[in-house]
């Protein structure tokens, strides 16, 4: 009797072997799921020599992830690069960083403050190491115009040989409003020049900023995390509208003429509606503070992003990164689509051949 079992077991072990062999082997290759990682807000990456390198808010330090295959982001190479001395206007709340190479140097930026919201401000490190994960960052300093107001979400890009800052800030002293700014730089950490106004809350779909918080005021409106996508002779300004700490949350965008001056808040015009929102079909909920990158062969355009999985979970840990493909339009308009439910698996971005 009993050597009858042991040849039961041992047969059930090697069916159920072969049929999560098959099972393996009938998965589609090449894929992924969202999110790319359980947690991880205001998430950016950009592409370079062969590996993307990503990073998110971790709140008290700057880290840095590498990977060939952003599918397989929670088995990539990660390292923590910066921590800030503590006691410092620059040491608590770090917020969206973004890393950029320039002029063969890398350079991280990102919001900060002594633990005061009403003192954020901008911020940036340096490193001439050709990988960002080795090296030594080097602290440049605040980067801020003559106005030095409430700064965060900074981003920069290069356009006919100019460098640019753009960013969320106040227009004065005192929580209310968010608004986005542009100045030119002098180099990838001094602004040259005054900041200009380019983008305030207009639209109704702009507004949903109620606060439920003695601390803060009872409401604010939102324009913030504001990202540049140049296609043709057009630059797009895409940026999150409305409270992160809504449902809300969406993305808008502003378009320029290629050959326009920057400077001139004329040159930027906004859509009337929102260009990405929440899917309530696809269980999304806030999606924004994106950032775009391309496939590693060039050819196709993707869009990174954070949202949260059910309503009312806020701006805190539930929010994660998730990226999907987008087109374009015979306009010329990116178009995002709607943003995918999670655990459906799709294409990794297309390889070099």
């Amino acid at each position: 009797m009993r050597t009858t079992w042991i040849k039961l077991l041992f047969a059930l072990f090697f069916a159920l072997t072969a049929r999560q062999t098959m099972f393996a082997q009938s998965q589609p290759s090449g894929t992924f799921t969202n999110p790319l990682l359980p947690s991880g807000a205001d998430p950016w990456v950009i592409y370079q020599d062969g590996y993307y390198y990503y990073t998110n808010s971790t709140q008290n330090s700057l880290v840095i992830w590498k990977t060939k295959n952003l599918g397989e982001m929670a088995k990539a190479e990660k390292k923590t690069v910066w921590v800030p001395e503590p006691n410092t206007p620059y040491s608590k709340e770090l917020w969206a960083p973004e890393l950029h190479y320039l002029n063969h140097k890398w350079y991280l930026y990102y919001a900060a403050d002594d633990c005061n919201n009403n003192h954020h401000r901008l911020y940036v490190l340096e490193n001439s190491s050709p990988d960002p994960l080795q090296g030594t960052w080097v602290f440049k300093g605040k980067l801020n115009d003559d106005s030095d107001k409430w700064a965060i979400d900074g981003s920069v890009f290069e356009h006919k040989g100019k460098l640019y800052l753009i960013w969320a800030g106040w227009e004065g002293d005192e929580n209310g409003q968010q608004d986005i700014y542009i100045a030119k730089l002098k180099n990838p950490y001094t602004v040259e020049g005054k900041r200009v106004k380019i983008s305030s809350p207009l639209y109704d779909w702009e507004k949903n900023g109620d606060l439920h918080d003695a601390a803060n005021p009872p409401h604010v409106n939102v324009n913030e995390g504001p990202e540049i996508l140049a296609h043709g002779k057009k630059l797009f300004l895409i940026y999150s509208a409305s409270g992160c700490w809504t449902d809300f949350y969406a993305l808008g965008m502003l378009t320029a003429s290629a050959d326009a001056d920057l400077l001139d808040s004329e040159s930027w015009a906004k859509s009337a509606q929102p260009v990405f929102k929440k899917s309530e079909a696809n269980g999304v909920y806030a999606p924004g503070h994106n950032s775009f990158f391309k496939s590693p062969d060039g050819k196709e355009d993707w869009i990174i992003y954070h949202a949260n999985a059910m309503p009312g979970q806020g701006c805190g840990s539930f929010r994660s990164p998730r990226m999907q493909k987008f087109s374009w339009n015979a306009d010329g308009t990116p178009n995002f689509g709607i943003p995918q439910r999670t655990g459906i698996p799709m294409a990794v971005p297309s390889q070099r051949k």
